[in-house]
């Protein structure tokens, strides 16, 4: 049995005779009654009952009906996916991006997106970093940005660019006023005893302060502990401490002259990641969107929107 055969029965069923389907399906007559008693045959029921009107499924005919359907209807979408192909891409794309990432790149994409690619539909959820990986590894998104690299039998990373940290404090913190040299940055060193505003232990970028701050040998001391930027830098602003964050997080209170940054010598880093499925096939909206994605982060780098990221050369 093939779809063919399939496609012949529904038809057959449908117009409730044999002759009005071979007319439908353009095939001669003898040769459909031959498809029908081969189907039988191979089966070992009868599909048809034959009467004066024409032919009405059996209780074996209609449920090999219902399954047809269905068969030949997945056949259909399967060929229009892959004639789809080469077409403009279309359907749904998840991407995962954490906070500190969505602040830049979020807006711009779906602003891009929905440019260049109407047909797709575009979900962007935004979560820490953790989170997104999980979501990543269950299929609930397509596509993610990350600081970490992730490298296994479901996942490959990429990286795109490259970020910079600063130390920030209060304007009006009297401490702060020579911390910086007269290049005006700062050492690792600087920060053992400082009152620190850090996110919880397991956070990215906790994590990232403490492996650095431990090959320096300093210990860190976390006064307070928030995970949201948002209120990190509410908190530094109120002269709590000060908190390590990526330039751009804090450019625009920095011009303000809400607070006050300096860059690490030597410089603290970190590198943004694309992580994709390595287990199952992108579909062409995928592949569209991470394109997309790549060239939404170079305009955002080129026209400073993200500090002094750099994107990687090989990007």
């Amino acid at each position: 049995m093939d779809v063919r055969q399939l496609r012949y029965f529904i038809a057959i069923v449908e117009c409730g005779s044999i002759s009005r389907a071979a007319q439908r399906l353009n095939v001669a007559q003898p040769s459909l009654s031959l498809h029908v008693r081969n189907m039988e045959e191979s089966m070992g029921v009868k599909l048809l009952f034959r009467t004066a009107q024409g032919v009405q499924a059996t209780e074996a005919g209609a449920l090999l009906l219902h399954h047809a359907r269905e068969i030949v209807g997945r056949f259909e979408e399967v060929e229009q996916a892959i004639r789809g192909v080469d077409a403009e891409p279309a359907g749904e794309v998840a991407i995962g991006l954490p906070s500190s990432i969505a602040e830049v790149l979020g807006v711009p994409l779906v602003r891009a997106a929905r440019a260049e690619f109407p047909k797709i539909k575009l979900r962007v959820a935004e979560a820490m970093s953790g989170y997104v990986l999980d979501w990543l590894r269950q299929g609930r998104v397509d596509l993610g940005l990350l600081y970490a690299f992730v490298e296994d039998r479901e996942l490959r990373s990429s990286g795109v660019l490259t970020e910079t940290l600063v130390l920030f404090g209060s304007v009006d913190d009297p401490a702060a006023a020579d911390m910086a040299s007269a290049s005006g940055t700062i050492g690792m060193k600087q920060l053992a005893g400082m009152p620190m505003i850090l996110p919880s232990p397991g956070h990215g970028l906790r994590d990232l302060v403490e492996q650095h701050a431990a090959k320096a040998d300093v210990a860190i001391t976390a006064q307070w502990e928030i995970d949201a930027y948002s209120a990190i830098k509410s908190l530094v602003g109120d002269g709590l401490g000060f908190s390590i964050l990526p330039d751009h997080s804090v450019a625009a209170e920095v011009a303000a002259g809400r607070l006050r940054a300096w860059r690490f010598d030597p410089p603290f880093q970190r590198t943004v990641h694309i992580v994709e499925p390595a287990n199952r096939p992108a579909t062409a909206a995928m592949r569209a969107v991470e394109r997309l994605c790549r060239r939404t982060l170079r305009t955002l780098v080129r026209d400073g929107a993200w500090g002094e990221a750099r994107m990687r050369t090989s990007v």
